[in-house]
């Protein structure tokens, strides 16, 4: 990576490959896990930065999505009913996949949701391993609030991790437990985020992130500093947190 005099340099930060993404999932299924088996009986109704979802319901939508990652028929059959459901009621597909994910369990008790999402997350990570390269280059639209077309490698790698790691973050914030951050892992995740968002925007800027998992981070000459903690500046592009001037450029999460 090249160092500048406002920090990294992002354009010289590699992407995280499959095998990486892997590791790193593995690390945040683990994580994730410890923080469910530290749950009291009153926080499972504890209401989380996601509107309208409580700390069951969002475990509700991590076991769905556990479910289409282990097995490759359970991801097309979720993928083509909300994309389907999405026609007909004019909502974005994800919405309606996560809205789904969440009714399927509904009649889970939180032991029986905690035990079958320590069932399921070695077994996810394993399925998102085990797919093809000629699968993880296909093209997928994701529908609305996204444009265009993402690659199924984006999905399963980025995106997957992503939403993994930020749901453990509204899990902490929801309960009041302590938040595992270590360079290595949420760092990773972060400066990958960082990444997407400068080039998605594409404007010059200097970013200090604060924190166990931030770092310096520099695009460009003439630019705008900005900053805050690692945490929040990721909450603030996902849209749980309010951000003004180049934090108002939104990323997939």
């Amino acid at each position: 990576m090249t160092m500048t005099q406002g920090g990294i340099e992002v354009s010289s930060i590699a992407p995280i490959g499959h095998d990486e993404a892997m590791a790193l999932a593995e690390t945040e299924a683990g994580r994730l896990l410890e923080v469910v088996d530290r749950l009291g009986e009153s926080d499972w109704t504890r209401p989380t930065d996601c509107e309208g979802w409580d700390v069951k319901a969002m475990l509700s939508h991590v076991l769905g999505a556990m479910e289409a990652n282990a097995r490759a028929a359970e991801f097309a059959h979720q993928f083509l009913a909300a994309t389907r459901a999405a026609k007909r009621s004019g909502r974005p597909m994800i919405d309606e996949m996560t809205a789904r994910q969440v009714w399927d369990h509904a009649g889970l008790s939180p032991t029986e949701l905690t035990r079958r999402l320590h069932a399921l997350a070695a077994k996810a990570v394993r399925g998102r391993r085990r797919m093809p390269a000629v699968l993880r280059a296909r093209s997928i639209k994701p529908g609305a609030p996204f444009e265009g077309t993402w690659k199924l490698g984006y999905l399963i790698d980025v995106i997957m991790n992503r939403d993994y790691w930020m749901h453990r973050v509204d899990l902490t914030r929801a309960t009041g437990q302590s938040l595992v951050l270590s360079a290595e892992h949420d760092g990773r995740i972060i400066a990958d985020v960082v990444v997407e968002w400068a080039r998605t925007h594409g404007q010059p800027f200097d970013l200090v992130l604060e924190g166990p998992a931030g770092g310096c981070f520099s695009q460009g000459a003439g630019s705008e500093e900005l900053h805050l903690d690692a945490v929040e500046f990721c909450r603030i592009l996902s849209g749980r947190g309010e951000g003004s001037g180049l934090l108002t450029q939104k990323i997939a999460f």
